[in-house]
């Protein structure tokens, strides 16, 4: 597991989550092959996950880097946390984030804290159930953080004010 933060153009920050090595066995020996799973964001509340694959790290990075730009989806946050509890699944795994007063900090494991510092959240309480892969953990945060809505935005769905 690697905690590279990076500093790409746009103002994008970028970090690599996992780091997997495959190996196909060819005539010569083994032939080697690098994934990388990497999560992208700006700091203030664009954020989302790349993968990319290569024959060696730094170019799979790079491709996972470029995928991840692509497809950057806004969350709504609250200050410095979320608005409200929210829960987030991916294939075995669920992630639960709970809203932190000031100065709590990111409580999270490596995948979850990943994605919510590349989100610009920097109070913020998580508790992961279930499968500990980093692939599914990534995914299930920024599934949850992609159901997250502001007062606002739920006064106007329902027509009411709260």
């Amino acid at each position: 597991m690697s905690d590279n933060n990076h500093e790409s153009g746009e103002g994008l920050t970028d970090k690599v989550v996992k780091i997997r090595r495959c190996a196909a066995v060819v005539k010569g020996g083994r032939r080697f092959s690098f994934t990388a799973l990497v999560v992208v964001g700006d700091g203030k509340g664009k954020v989302a996950w790349g993968y990319g694959k290569a024959n060696e790290v730094p170019p799979a990075v790079n491709k996972a880097v470029q995928d991840g730009t692509r497809k950057l989806a806004s969350v709504c946050l609250d200050n410095s946390t979320i608005p409200h509890v929210v829960e987030g699944r991916f294939g075995a795994s669920r992630v639960k984030l709970v809203p932190a007063g000031p100065g709590t900090g990111v409580i999270a494991g490596a995948a979850v804290r990943a994605v919510c510092e590349a989100a610009g959240i920097s109070d913020i309480l998580t508790k992961s159930y279930g499968s500990p892969n980093p692939t599914n953990l990534v995914k299930a945060t920024i599934d949850a953080l992609s159901q997250l809505r502001s007062k606002s935005q739920i006064e106007n769905l329902r027509g009411v004010k709260l």
